[in-house]
């Protein structure tokens, strides 16, 4: 099954403890309001789901899809929120260009965008996913953290992505 990026969130949320109220917090330090209600109705699984209890018609009612700058407002807001604003040279705080261009990317991003939101260096990623099950090189890994349209940079699947979220949950749920 594809994750999309509700099911990120809902991952991303669980793995690292984040509660709704700062959930709110981190989509606005990302510069996208959401109400407590809208973050709840952002995390409740997608029709794609394998929940067989559920209606589909329940889920798709009071899910709000999350797309890609909703995502990647959250991941920027998780930077500020961990690391505190960066200011410019100028004194102002600049809203980062977005990293996110298409279906392909958003793994890479989330990747990146975790990274440097939780200070890790690439031993602590490749820990995390061996944590997980998963065995990358330092190469493979280097490839997924490399810009977009750079001759090595390869796209991040969801197996990587999956385990990478599964792996922070055991490393900060313990």
């Amino acid at each position: 099954m594809d994750m999309d990026n509700n099911d990120i969130l809902i991952r991303l949320r669980y793995a690292l403890d984040i509660k709704d109220t700062d959930m709110v917090k981190i989509f606005k330090l990302g510069e996208y309001d959401v109400t407590r209600e809208e973050v709840r109705k952002i995390l409740i699984k997608t029709k794609d789901s394998e929940e067989e209890d559920v209606e589909p018609d329940d889920i798709v009612q009071d899910n709000i899809p999350c797309n890609h700058m909703m995502l990647e407002s959250f991941l920027n807001g998780l930077i500020i929120h961990k690391r505190g604003k960066q200011e410019s040279d100028s004194g102002q705080t600049e809203r980062p260009p977005m990293m996110i261009k298409g279906d392909g990317s958003v793994n890479n991003v989330l990747l990146k965008k975790l990274r440097i939101a939780l200070t890790l260096t690439s031993e602590d990623i490749i820990q995390i996913l061996n944590d997980a099950g998963v065995i990358i090189s330092k190469g493979e890994l280097s490839a997924l953290l490399r810009k977009e349209g750079h001759h090595n940079y390869r796209e991040c699947g969801d197996r990587y992505a999956r385990n990478f979220l599964k792996g922070l949950g055991m490393r900060y749920r313990g």
